[in-house]
């Protein structure tokens, strides 16, 4: 009978993670403030605003260091394993390497773009490559609703 209670409730919260966009690897968020002393000195180091990096942060993983996306993107930022490795992050859920990776990352793909944040925010989300094929946001549901979310973030933060 336990195991049957057991396996039902797995069944249940994994059913009730899959829609959330990240499953949950440790359930706690991170406070505000150290959400924005990351933000803050990455912010510095990157030259970018610490409201966007913020925004992002909120976004990709309610603040949740041990997220982890259903496609394998890791962390507070939501670093994929690649983009990881080439920041030379050791373990994406430090949540300093982490913020590290992704503002150097979001700084990278507004150059890219020139400045442009919803262009950097769909490379972001879906790639610079899919952002170039369409010259502009791809017409994925799933980024045009992500860059429509970190900009409410961005602009009620």
């Amino acid at each position: 009978m336990r195991f049957w209670l057991r396996a039902t409730l797995a069944v249940v919260f994994l059913a009730g993670c899959g829609g959330g966009g990240y499953l949950p690897y440790a359930p706690q968020s991170l406070p505000p403030a150290r959400i924005d002393q990351l933000a803050v000195a990455a912010a510095a180091r990157e030259g970018i605003s610490a409201r966007l990096i913020r925004a992002v942060i909120l976004t990709e993983s309610a603040g949740d260091p041990g997220a982890i996306s259903r496609v394998g993107a890791e962390g507070l930022m939501q670093l994929m394993p690649g983009t990881a490795e080439d920041c030379g992050v050791t373990d994406a859920f430090d949540p300093q390497q982490n913020v590290a990776c992704g503002a150097h990352y979001l700084h990278a793909m507004l150059a890219r773009y020139r400045g442009d944040t919803e262009l950097a925010l769909a490379a972001y989300n879906a790639g610079p490559g899919a952002v170039d094929r369409y010259h502009g946001i791809p017409p994925y549901a799933e980024t045009q609703e992500y860059v429509a979310r970190v900009l409410a973030a961005y602009r009620n933060n």
